[in-house]
């Protein structure tokens, strides 16, 4: 009796949506999981700087005691940074970059599935600090002798340790992928100067996290084997110095900024393009500058270290300005590309504009802490809480907002609704700065950052209750992103497979894509394909084909 022998692809389909997510090792599905997981924590660390918040809104202590308060604000800092910015734009990039190059599949499809699922590990031993004694309190900097057993003796920070180097493992792994991908992967035609901007933004920082990261992870373990083992890396009566972890720490924390910012650009540098219905000014300019950042990057960790009187200031400063210059390349790009352009606003173009105006903000304030003299003085002040919010939160979030709706199409095939996005950006918009501009003031009086209280005649209050409104206002805006998001799943306007009319080449294909990416590619004679393939209203001969086989692992 003959029997029928099934396709891979014929026998995932028999098999539940469940199994099939946990097990897939398809690049586009892995990006959702990224996206999926990223919000969850997004959310708890949230809910987090809301407790935060609330406690510093007037002077004494409300709800939280000072260990309570110190383990809140490790884990918020944490979650942000490690487990929402860089996760979640790695998983758009898992998404896109395939698509915008012509690929199947990432080259290393199950490497690329362990990179995810190495995450949600991580977050959960982060995490299970509360669960043995309380979690780890240091902040997210953990630095000596804050951190060694002696005022830190419990399993939190140990826990804290493995969880970021499982994450640091991740991100090392993803890297290796995305730089294997970009560089092996491509469609025909496309060089490297016809790659999107994207792309461009995503290689350099899977270049700076296979350089930075594991120099933190050599960091973690040297502060486990102080904590555990007897060494004396960091310990100053054993012959170590603590300062050495803040080479470590910051040497990685400084490229980090740029790991967290770069792919924002990148999705900007995709979006603006589209809604000004005009290319995107000095291509290459951007591309250089991009490669300039990423240089550049390596040779400035020590301005976080200008107060600890080892380090050589005229040169941290100057580079510290010299770094700037790259990234003005980039605001003048966007703004020429938006000068004399169609303008459409719709919800990705307003966050990408919110983008821009909040990261300049940041730039600038980051250009006054470069300089030493002014750095003495608000050093460890909420100046400098302020400023990082205006780059991480300011920049790299909306940039994830803005990538969410202008890709939220490719992904289902539908589109969220305009009405409720445009409410998301305004109270976004308006709560963000309610809650971090007033933080620029209370630096500038003297309030240092990582307290629990400050005593009501210092006159900061006012500034803490509007900054504390401000984040609820925040909260809020979520309400509508999260009910745009459900209903549009449940019931979205369905829309064709390029309703944007954008440029680049993931939206030459269906939307959703289908597993194998792509029937035919267009040619590819410029960084704008799709938009190339609209002008010219025929469909010429000596497309690429794809071949409707999954890529293999």
């Amino acid at each position: 009796m003959a029997t029928t022998t099934l396709s891979p692809r014929a026998e995932s389909y028999r098999r539940s949506w469940v199994l099939d997510w946990l097990t897939t090792v398809d690049h586009k599905k892995i990006g959702v999981l990224y996206i999926l997981n990223s919000f969850l924590f997004f959310f708890a660390a949230g809910i987090l700087a809301l407790v935060l918040r609330s406690e510093l809104a007037v002077p004494g202590l409300q709800f939280l005691d000072e260990r309570t308060y110190n383990e809140a604000f490790t884990m918020h800092g944490t979650i942000m940074i490690f487990l929402f910015v860089v996760p979640v734009l790695a998983g758009f990039a898992n998404y896109i970059v395939p698509l915008q190059i012509g690929a199947p599949d990432m080259a290393f499809p199950r490497i690329n599935a362990l990179s995810f699922w190495l995450l949600p590990l991580g977050g959960l031993l982060i995490f299970s600090g509360y669960l043995f004694g309380g979690a780890a309190a240091e902040g997210w900097t953990s630095y000596n002798p804050l951190s060694n057993k002696t005022y830190a003796p419990g399993v939190g920070t140990d826990l804290w340790i493995i969880g970021l180097s499982l994450v640091g493992t991740a991100s090392i792994l993803g890297a290796v992928n995305f730089i294997a991908t970009i560089f092996k992967m491509r469609a025909p035609g496309m060089t490297l100067f016809r790659m999107p901007i994207f792309v461009w933004t995503v290689l350099v920082t899977a270049t700076l996290i296979l350089l930075a990261t594991p120099v933190l992870t050599a960091g973690l373990i040297m502060l486990f084997i102080d904590r555990n083992y007897g060494g004396s890396f960091f310990e100053p009566a054993a012959g170590g110095n603590p300062i050495l972890w803040q080479h470590i720490f910051w040497f990685f924390g400084h490229p980090e900024v740029y790991i967290v910012i770069l792919p924002a650009m990148g999705v900007v540098s995709e979006i603006l393009p589209v809604f000004s219905r005009k290319p995107l000014f000095g291509y290459k300019a951007f591309v250089f500058a991009t490669i300039g950042i990423g240089l550049l990057s390596f040779s400035v960790w020590a301005h976080h270290m200008f107060t600890t009187g080892v380090v050589f200031l005229p040169f941290f400063t100057f580079m510290t300005a010299l770094i700037a210059v790259p990234t003005g390349v980039k605001m003048f790009n966007w703004l020429a590309t938006m000068w004399r352009g169609a303008l459409v606003f719709t919800t990705p173009m307003l966050f990408a504009i919110g983008f821009i105006s909040m990261f300049l903000i940041g730039g600038i304030s980051g250009v006054v802490l470069a300089s030493a003299p002014i750095d003495f003085h608000l050093q460890d002040t909420y100046f400098v809480v302020a400023h990082l919010h205006y780059v991480f939160f300011g920049g790299s979030v909306f940039g994830v907002f803005a990538a969410t709706y202008f890709w939220f199409p490719k992904m289902t095939g539908r589109r969220l609704n305009e009405r409720l996005g445009k409410i998301h950006f305004w109270l976004h918009f308006i709560g963000f700065n309610l809650a971090f501009f007033p933080m620029h003031s209370l630096g500038i009086l003297g309030m240092p950052r990582r307290i629990a209280d400050y005593s009501p005649n210092a006159g900061w209050t006012i500034y803490n209750l509007i900054s504390t409104f401000g984040a609820f206002v925040i909260a809020i805006s979520i309400v509508p992103f999260l009910i745009n998001v459900v209903a549009t799943l449940i019931n979205g306007e369905r829309v064709g497979d390029d309703p944007w009319e954008a440029n680049t080449l993931e939206w030459a294909t269906t939307s959703p894509p289908p597993p194998y990416n792509f029937d035919r590619l267009p040619p590819v004679r410029s960084e704008r394909p799709v938009f190339d393939l609209r002008h010219r209203h025929v469909d010429e001969p000596g497309h690429a084909i794809v071949a409707e086989t999954e890529a293999q692992p």
